[in-house]
């Protein structure tokens, strides 16, 4: 399909660039795919729409402050790198990176953090900017990436946040991602507990979210693009939970487009869930048929993407567009601190 089928208009306002103090709060908008309506809602509301039986999926990756500043020891010029996911086929702490003003960084090239705590290596050259980096450091990595490094926010996001855990959901554990599952962010500890209350099942998946996050589909038609692939975790417990609600027609609803992923890449291979530790580039458009969800909860997402091509895909392209139009028009905030949509019922033939 033409890329541009995808776009819409967004006033450059309506990007949220701070996230809101009640992450529950939110603007929410409800829709029924089946029957193509919509109502206007606030995040909170979702406890009204929550079934005894219900299986919410989240994904448990926790945002690693990967984005580091430095040098490049040979010419003490500037040097931007971004962690995108270890290659331990290479050895002990070889980390993919997206490099910035990559030309100059060859392999044996090295980088300068925080006065000589992190070097990093350069041991191998790949297009548009991606270097192997091997890292030295003494102690522990992530410590030491916890004290240099800051959190890879988004490039339309123009300032850091003032707490780290802006850019965390309440539930990421697993360190990993360069962005965040952003769906994630409207829950809170209490509104799960609320959720259990009425008889819902919170389980967790682990996507580690990596360079697909930052980088646009550059192809005119859609079937050209190949997405990134990414790490993916699922435990026997989740498995066995999530199989049990398809055998019970008990619908499952998944908190963000990297648990659709996730789901899907796993259901899809094996027409169940197994527990598994893979990896997926697997691309979701229109045309796909969807075996693992049956509900989502999602931001609002970037004109021409993936994102909305995935959302175009579950509930029909023209709908995705008009509800992404009624959004702008009632002024809903959108991408990674902005609102959320809550998109349930069977598919529209």
């Amino acid at each position: 399909m033409d890329i541009n089928l995808f776009d819409f208009y967004l006033p450059e306002e309506q990007i949220a660039q701070t996230p809101l103090k009640a992450r529950d709060m939110a603007k929410l908008m409800v829709i029924d795919r089946e029957h193509q309506t919509l109502e206007h809602k606030v995040f909170y509301d979702l406890l009204d729409y929550v079934r005894p039986g219900d299986v919410f999926v989240r994904n448990n990756t926790k945002v690693i402050p990967a984005r580091l500043l430095g040098v490049k020891e040979a010419t003490k010029g500037k040097v931007e790198v971004l962690l995108l996911h270890e290659v331990p086929e290479e050895g002990e702490d070889v980390w993919e990176c997206l490099v910035g003003s990559a030309k100059s960084v060859r392999v044996g090239s090295r980088c300068v953090f925080g006065e000589g705590k992190l070097i990093a290596e350069c041991t191998a050259v790949y297009d548009e900017g991606i270097r192997h980096m091997r890292f030295h450091y003494e102690g522990i990595f992530l410590e030491v990436l916890d004290q240099l490094g800051v959190m890879p926010l988004p490039p339309y996001i123009k300032e850091q946040c003032e707490d780290k855990n802006d850019y965390q959901t309440v539930y990421a554990r697993v360190p990993g991602s360069v962005a965040a599952p952003t769906a994630g962010f409207h829950f809170t500890e209490e509104l799960f507990e609320k959720m259990k209350a009425k008889g819902a099942e919170i389980l967790d998946v682990t996507l580690n979210i990596g360079l697909g996050t930052f980088r646009p589909v550059k192809v005119q038609d859609t079937k050209d693009h190949v997405m990134h692939e990414e790490t993916y975790t699922m435990d026997e417990y989740t498995a066995s939970r999530l199989n049990l609600a398809k055998k019970e027609g008990r619908r499952i609803i998944t908190i963000g487009t990297t648990s659709v992923r996730t789901l899907e890449s796993i259901y899809g291979k094996y027409g169940e869930f197994r527990p598994e530790s893979s990896a997926t580039s697997i691309f979701i458009s229109p045309g796909y048929e969807f075996g693992a969800v049956d509900a989502m909860v999602t931001n609002f997402h970037l004109p021409k993407s993936t994102l909305v091509m995935l959302v175009s895909a579950f509930m029909g392209r023209e709908w995705t567009l008009h509800c992404y139009e009624e959004a702008v028009r009632c002024k809903y905030r959108f991408f990674s601190f902005g609102d959320a949509m809550f998109i349930y019922g069977d598919k529209r033939k």
